[in-house]
């Protein structure tokens, strides 16, 4: 009887070398980002929701409440969720969208550095939690203070170390090579699977990008042509920074998938090339001609972004 290994090789469905999906899978790699977090809220016992409700009058089960277990405004408790933020807005930064939860798409070129930015995100965290967990009990006995008949030390961890932690892995979404041999079909449907799912990374990340060069340009004309009180709105330098960081990160994950968003990215950018944050401050005319020019941009996008939802249909391989 023939072994599993003498089987015929089942061939790999491949879509065209420079199509942008196939480009994706080629230079980008999947990553997952992880949280571990203690919880700060909890929900009420039944006991304690029926003493609400009969303040009001209510009925316990109807009522829905919850308590605070620390005060979240507390610094040390800020400066940990703070690494939290600036993680995932640098995972966010550096990854286009993929299709299935927690899951994005890096450049493969870029994994080492990567890799090591995350390692020092959870070493902050780590520190930032053992600075919180020095003074835990304090944080405990103040809200023992403001709970009143709500405490319950039950609720509080003898530490919080452990309770908080950051982790990233780096999970294969292409089809399992053991199915080649076990089960052809079910190999094939799985090709077919994930050539769909880099279909609708590639919508994604146009869709990601559009969004957010819109955001920006409406951004920035609101605030170079609104007034206020008859002045001028304040005008921040984040206004163009955004912009230039934006472009750098478009260069750097930009597929080629869409000709019509090069050219309106390409536009903006020679629109504000080498116009400074207080050029815009001192010179109507400069300010007023950066003005028109983006509203034009912005039109296009805006006819972009409507016509999108219908023109975006992921056709499923056949």
């Amino acid at each position: 009887m023939p072994s599993l290994l003498d089987a015929t090789p089942v061939p790999t469905p491949t879509r065209p070398q420079h199509s942008p999906a196939q480009r994706l899978r080629t230079v980008m790699a999947a990553m997952r980002l992880s949280f571990t977090w203690f919880g700060v809220r909890k929900t009420l016992s039944p006991e304690q929701k029926a003493r609400a409700a009969d303040a009001f009058g209510a009925e316990g089960e109807f009522l829905s409440a919850g308590k605070k277990l620390i005060d979240t405004r507390d610094a040390d408790f800020r400066a940990v969720t703070s690494v939290r933020s600036h993680a995932i807005s640098y995972f966010k930064g550096v990854s286009l969208p993929y299709p299935e939860p927690g899951i994005r798409l890096v450049p493969q070129g870029e994994l080492d550095e990567i890799n090591s930015r995350m390692a020092r995100f959870k070493q902050e965290l780590d520190e930032a939690v053992a600075t919180l967990d020095d003074h835990f009990d304090d944080l405990k006995d103040a809200a023992e203070a403001r709970l009143g008949r709500l405490f319950n030390p039950s609720d509080y961890p003898q530490t919080l170390t452990g309770l908080f932690d950051l982790t990233w892995d780096w999970p294969s979404v292409e089809p399992p090579e053991y199915l080649r041999q076990l089960s052809p079909d079910l190999y094939r449907e799985e090709c077919a699977r994930v050539q769909a799912r880099f279909d609708e990374a590639v919508q994604l990340a146009e869709q990601a990008f559009l969004d957010e060069l819109s955001k920006l340009i409406t951004h920035l004309t609101e605030r170079l042509s609104g007034t206020e009180d008859g002045k001028p709105k304040v005008f921040r330098d984040s206004a163009i920074e955004n912009l230039t960081e934006f472009f750098d990160r478009f260069r750097k994950l930009n597929i080629r998938s869409n000709g019509q968003l090069d050219d309106l990215v390409g536009q903006a950018q020679t629109i504000v090339r080498g116009v400074q944050p207080q050029q815009l401050r001192d010179n109507t005319a400069l300010r007023q001609q950066v003005v028109t020019q983006l509203a034009g941009t912005q039109s296009v996008l805006d006819g972009i972004l409507v016509d999108r939802p219908r023109r975006a249909i992921l056709r499923r391989p056949k």
